[in-house]
């Protein structure tokens, strides 16, 4: 029991879905099949672009780094959601949940970087298609995403020791199948002030950085296929940008929602956090790969020619 001094739970207790507890069981099954698209789709992306010499450029380059934090967040995710809905194991230690909540947030804003690499390079290749070789090269593309990855890294390093040093009033139970910052950080009876406003810093000069450059890159991108001669040109440049678009809104749409909910929706029911939380962290890891198999002609001439080649 609290009793005013310094108190640091031993573990928390993680939250399915509310209300829903009895089905768990076969609510378990299409998450099952989301994990399972995100795992083996994201696998085959990096082993298609691998085996495919025709693939080694910027474009898929930094696909092959989607993948693998698509890979990354559901792995991070998927031990303790299924631990819940198939045997209820709802305990996770301190430790090891602030070492959960530091990867995925990692992650997060990895993602969010990398979407923003991938909009560079198709604004690139659209406005200066001639150059775009020369400007992109592997070796800037690897010194790309080091940035991306020292960006995140050291961006959300004090996050668990400010978490570390709170005072907790004994509430353990997380709203969530996974550990979030908003999230342990309400759990607190101390000053969570400083908690508050680095997270809001770092959120907003790192993926809300990242949304707004993208934007712009679009704006450009529209900017010069309106200057491109026939419409048939402009609807191949454009048709370039589709499997983007479509990742970029799969990942910021559920991620703005679930922030607002965690500082402003206090009174937002809880399934419907939870539910939002769910389509942030294991929906972009499992859509991906399928809409860039859809939509992307050379992975998907790569996978058929793989196929064909496993089928002979």
């Amino acid at each position: 029991e609290f009793n005013g001094s310094f108190y640091q739970p031993s573990a928390f207790l993680m939250m399915g879905i509310p209300g829903l507890e009895a089905l768990h069981h076969w609510i378990s099954i299409p998450f099952c099949v989301l994990y399972l698209t995100a795992l083996l789709g994201n696998c085959l992306i990096l082993f298609i672009i691998k085996k495919t010499q025709s693939l080694h450029e910027p474009m898929y380059y930094f696909l092959s780094m989607l993948a693998v934090t698509d890979l990354g967040l559901a792995l991070c995710t998927l031990p303790t959601t299924l631990g819940i809905f198939w045997f209820n194991m709802r305990r996770i230690g301190f430790d090891a949940c602030l070492t959960q909540m530091y990867f995925i947030h990692i992650l997060s804003f990895i993602e969010s970087s990398v979407l923003l690499a991938m909009a560079f390079d198709r604004f690139i290749a659209i406005s200066h298609p001639l150059r775009h070789p020369s400007i992109l090269t592997k070796a800037t593309v690897m010194k790309i995403g080091l940035a991306i990855i020292l960006r995140g890294m050291v961006s959300l390093l004090p996050i668990p020791f400010l978490l570390k040093r709170l005072t907790y009033c004994g509430k353990t139970e997380l709203s969530h199948s996974f550990c979030f910052h908003p999230d342990i950080m309400n759990l607190a009876c101390a000053d969570i002030k400083v908690n508050v406003f680095y997270g809001m810093v770092i959120l907003l000069s790192t993926v809300g950085t990242d949304f707004i450059f993208i934007v712009l890159s679009y704006i450009l991108i529209i900017k010069t296929v309106i200057g491109l001669g026939t419409r048939e040109e402009c609807l191949k440049a454009l048709n370039t940008c589709v499997s983007h678009i479509c990742a970029v809104l799969v990942f910021f749409i559920p991620m703005i929602g679930l922030s607002m909910i965690h500082r402003f929706g206090k009174n937002v029911p809880p399934l419907a956090n939870t539910l939002v939380a769910y389509t942030y962290l294991i929906i972009p890891p499992a859509l991906n790969p399928v809409i860039y198999s859809i939509k992307s002609s050379h992975i998907r001439e790569a996978l058929l020619r793989a196929l064909r080649r496993k089928s002979g």
